[in-house]
């Protein structure tokens, strides 16, 4: 089984701009995750997909593969799409890296392509979870499953609602799960994913998979222990350096 495992990088971020060349302790963003992926022992190989000459220059220095993609891509799907193309690699799966997680822990990325059978059109991962400020937060994505563990559902609410119980104790009453967004993506789904139009769910709770899913495509979903930390804007640099230990 061939996995690709994919970085997308952009310069372009309302939050953060230049994110992956921002310093954290001392390596930039993008080496430290280049670094952590290329651990993984199940990818055949590690690809940087970026739209800027200067995060391709970096990417150059560190000995890093990368490719040069379309700066309108609408989605981090297509750009992996269009890096798998513009690579040549003959790959049966391709995994999304998450470009702002730079303490990304190997394991979970071995976790995921664990899952790459051949059968599974498309892979995520999900977390337990028990702590309820963290279950109603809106920020966070929730995960309902069928019995093969496939998703039935994303959402930014809370589901299922648990009826004549407090809020306050649902957590108590239903095993919950949070989405944690690192995809595989099976190399003839992943083009198919491209040719799709946003759809109605999707538009409604701003989340892309909900796309594939209308469509009637499977995503089945793997447990992970590993809770790694996204940085999306200057101060959360500090904020993931102090849950690390770094500070």
């Amino acid at each position: 089984m061939t996995i690709l495992g994919v970085i997308p990088a952009r310069y372009a971020s309302s939050r953060f701009p230049g994110k992956p060349l921002c310093l954290v302790n001392g390596k930039t963003m993008l080496q430290r995750v280049y670094e952590q992926t290329c651990k993984s022992s199940l990818l055949s190989e590690v690809l940087i997909a970026t739209d800027d000459e200067r995060i391709q220059a970096h990417a150059q220095s560190l000995g890093a593969p990368v490719v040069m993609t379309n700066a309108n891509h609408p989605s981090g799907t297509d750009r992996c799409y269009e890096a798998l193309q513009l690579s040549g690699i003959n790959a049966d799966y391709l995994v999304n890296i998450q470009g702002d997680e730079p303490f990304l822990n190997p394991e979970q990325i071995n976790e995921l392509a664990t899952a790459c059978d051949g059968k599974a059109e498309l892979i995520t991962q999900m977390i337990a979870c028990h702590d309820p400020a963290v279950l109603f937060d809106k920020g966070e994505v929730k995960i309902c499953l069928n019995a093969r563990h496939e998703a039935i559902y994303f959402s930014r609410q809370v589901i299922p609602a648990i009826k004549g119980q407090a809020e306050s104790e649902w957590h108590l009453h239903h095993n919950y799960f949070r989405h944690v967004g690192m995809y595989a993506y099976r190399a003839d789904i992943l083009k198919a994913l491209t040719l799709l139009k946003p759809s109605p769910l999707e538009l409604a709770e701003s989340l892309e998979q909900l796309r594939w899913l209308e469509a009637g495509y499977k995503i089945k979903c793997v447990s992970t222990t590993y809770d790694s930390h996204c940085i999306d804007t200057p101060e959360d640099i500090a904020k993931v350096l102090t849950l690390m230990g770094f500070q």
